[in-house]
């Protein structure tokens, strides 16, 4: 067995990381356009939507402040192993899920594999293809939420009982991940630390600072757009367009998923700066039109923000990382990514539990406003500061 895996190509790993972390966050985003039969059959509210979703986020960023790094010494394939595991538990926990309470414990599960799983595969990614390896990792996240969307409304729409069937699919394909893991080679070597590696640690070096408040308005403001599409978009669309057709709020959801991830491989050779104004830019246009689309009851126009909205996503992350990674020496970058990745992911889950809290008071029509506006402002404000800055 050991042979064999010494005989594999570094590529085969690279595809496998690739389609493995495809499938764990495609995992994710297949459950967003099945909360409009959960609320039908578990009589669930935003409040209780958007919790499920948060409780998502906070479990993820607690895998990632702990095991993120803890391949660099036990190995990729255990912790590989180990994401893919709890993605099969997660997958078997939504698909006998009868309340809101089994709901919350599958979705922390899935956290937790997003967490611990998708670092590695990066790694790995990295550690196969060196050149390629930061495109393919931006990439492949978009890609793989696009996939999972899309895979789970055409169940939604064409195949029977699809809130068992999406989960049975994805579970079979992890399954399979699993088994074929076992013949993949080891791209690292062990060694001593690992328990200390589970202690959280985020630093930010001293000349790291200015650039992360600088980016900071736009990540916040792109992960937030990202998590309300991700929790109510499909609320939105049923509720306040009255569009009951599921397959509709699926690909609202899609469309900046999709739209990032070719933002992201059509620009990766602009300028850091370029694609901060860029992506400000975007995404201020993209949510007026979402906004504007709500307001005249207009699927077409919300379609069109969306697609918008994610070219406005994908080139300020693009353009937030490029500016940020840079101004670390190469032991302090590990640091400074998980403080971006812990701002970023507080930014995904915060915002759309207080917009879920906020929809018995104000309705949701208000609640999609409001929050439209505040991400303009904090674009913004990222915008003009990318503009003052003189690198």
């Amino acid at each position: 067995m050991r042979v064999r895996r010494r005989a594999l190509s570094p590529a085969v790993m690279t595809v496998f990381s690739l389609v493995g972390a495809a499938l764990v966050v495609a995992s994710n985003s297949a459950v967003t356009p099945l909360y409009r039969l959960y609320q039908q059959s578990m009589h669930l509210t935003p409040l209780m939507i958007t919790l499920v979703y948060a409780v998502y986020t906070f479990s993820l960023l607690a895998a990632l402040l702990t095991v993120g790094g803890l391949s660099d010494y036990v190995g990729r394939r255990p912790v590989i192993l180990s994401g893919l595991l709890l993605n099969a538990i997660a997958m078997v926990l939504f698909s006998y899920a009868t309340d809101v309470g089994q709901l919350i414990l599958a979705r922390a599960v899935q956290g937790l594999c997003v967490g611990t799983a998708t670092p590695v595969l990066g790694a790995a990614i990295l550690d196969t293809d060196h050149r390629r390896g930061p495109l393919l990792n931006s990439v492949t996240a978009f890609l793989g939420l696009t996939a999972g969307a899309l895979g789970a409304t055409a169940l939604v729409t064409f195949a029977p009982d699809p809130l068992h069937l999406v989960y049975e699919v994805l579970f079979a394909l992890t399954a399979l991940m699993m088994v074929l893991l076992f013949v993949m080679p080891e791209t690292v070597s062990r060694k001593a630390g690992a328990l200390a590696s589970l202690r959280p640690r985020v630093s930010v070096p001293r000349q790291s600072r200015a650039a992360l408040l600088r980016i900071t308005p736009a990540s916040i403001a792109a992960w937030a757009l990202g998590g309300f599409y991700l929790s109510l978009m499909p609320t939105v669309v049923a509720t306040t367009l009255g569009v009951r057709a599921p397959w509709v709020g699926g690909i609202v959801v899609a469309a900046p998923l999709l739209s990032a991830a070719l933002t992201v491989g059509a620009l990766r050779q602009l300028a850091a700066r370029r694609l901060l104004v860029l992506g400000t830019s975007a995404l201020s246009l993209g949510v007026v039109a979402s906004l504007l689309g709500i307001w005249q009851y207009s699927v077409a126009a919300l379609f069109t923000g969306a697609v918008i909205s994610g070219l406005g996503l994908g080139a300020s992350l693009s353009g937030s990382l490029s500016a940020l990674l840079p101004t670390a020496e190469a032991h302090q970058r590990a640091g400074l990514l998980a403080t971006f990745y812990v701002l970023s992911y507080l930014a995904l889950g915060l915002p759309a539990l207080v917009a879920g809290a906020s929809v018995p008071l104000i309705g949701l029509d208000t609640v999609a406003y409001v929050y439209g506006a505040v991400v303009i402002v904090l674009a913004i404000i990222s915008m003009i500061a990318s503009l003052r800055s003189k690198r």
